[in-house]
């Protein structure tokens, strides 16, 4: 869930303004307030909890922060991923980390997730075409209830997991349901089906 606060501002303002332990996004230039659900909270919580197994078994140097933003390129745009991994190796090399908790490299984010709410549009359009221009990876979309438009997850609609993978800097996207069993390219080895986690909790 989404409240929009009544501002405009750059980036650098936001970061300036942004206060602790809130949870905020901007989108050129409009500040969101969000509001997670508690299936939301669900669903992030089972994500991070398999994706940090899979980061101690295979001996990945990556971190899932809790309050770490995604910087747009050449925009006034700032993401809050619901669950966003980080490559710890990379963070030396970028400039807003330390001070402001901010990426902004493809180098330093393997993997970002959104679980969709009533806002889908955000997931399936403007984030889906702002990550893929960044670079990053790998990005899934978490449609527990079905709610994006049929264009991205058919007719009739239905839960989805949209899994999208770069290939020659443009987005593939694979697609689960039911008790299929999730593909990911960035870690192949989560053997997980799209029902455990639409029922996560």
């Amino acid at each position: 869930m989404l409240q929009t606060l009544p501002k405009t501002t750059t980036f650098e303002e936001f970061l300036e303004w942004k206060p602790e332990g809130g949870l905020y996004e901007l989108h050129n230039g409009v500040i969101f307030e969000m509001h997670p659900i508690g299936k939301h909270e669900e669903i992030n919580g089972f994500l991070s909890k398999k994706l940090n197994f899979q980061f101690e078994h295979l001996n990945l140097p990556y971190i899932i922060p809790r309050q770490a933003l995604v910087k747009i390129i050449d925009q006034d745009s700032a993401y809050f991923p619901d669950v966003l991994v980080i490559n710890q190796g990379n963070l030396d090399s970028e400039p807003l980390w330390k001070k402001f908790s901010t990426v902004t490299q493809a180098a330093s984010i393997p993997l970002v997730i959104e679980v969709v709410s009533t806002n889908w549009q955000d997931d399936y359009a403007h984030k889906l075409v702002d990550y893929e221009i960044l670079g990053i990876p790998e990005y899934w979309i978490i449609d527990y209830l079905g709610l994006g438009g049929r264009r991205y997850i058919g007719n009739p609609k239905q839960p989805t997991i949209s899994i999208y993978y770069l290939v020659e800097d443009e987005y593939q996207i694979s697609q689960f349901r039911g008790d299929e069993v999730i593909v990911s390219p960035t870690f192949p080895e989560l053997n997980l089906t799209a029902h455990q986690i639409f029922t996560a909790g």
